[in-house]
């Protein structure tokens, strides 16, 4: 969400949204079983902060105002995995690395 890359959902995070009015927070769903609209995270901070300043959760879970996120925070900071790397084809370069 964050950074738009694609990835395997078993290194995606699902997070929902949940509460009622005006207390409404997104929660880390590990386990994929909450009930309602979700959105898929890399567990990477770096990722969070691009989805934070984008308000792509807000987007994404079709809420009306801002959410909490304590939660999501707490969650991807204690099970942070570095991004996937990728690896040039043989004769190929990456961006920057001439």
């Amino acid at each position: 969400m964050g950074c738009r890359q694609r990835s395997e959902r078993s290194r995606l995070l699902r997070v929902v949204a949940a509460g009622a009015g005006t207390e409404r927070a997104a929660i880390p769903d590990p386990r994929r079983r909450l009930p309602g609209r979700g959105a898929w995270l890399h567990l990477d901070p770096g990722c969070l902060e691009v989805a934070v300043r984008r308000r792509a959760f807000v987007r994404a879970l079709r809420e009306r105002g801002p959410l909490e996120l304590s939660a999501v925070r707490t969650y991807v900071e204690q099970h942070a995995v570095p991004p996937p790397t990728v690896e040039p084809e043989a004769g190929q370069h990456l961006m920057g690395t001439r």
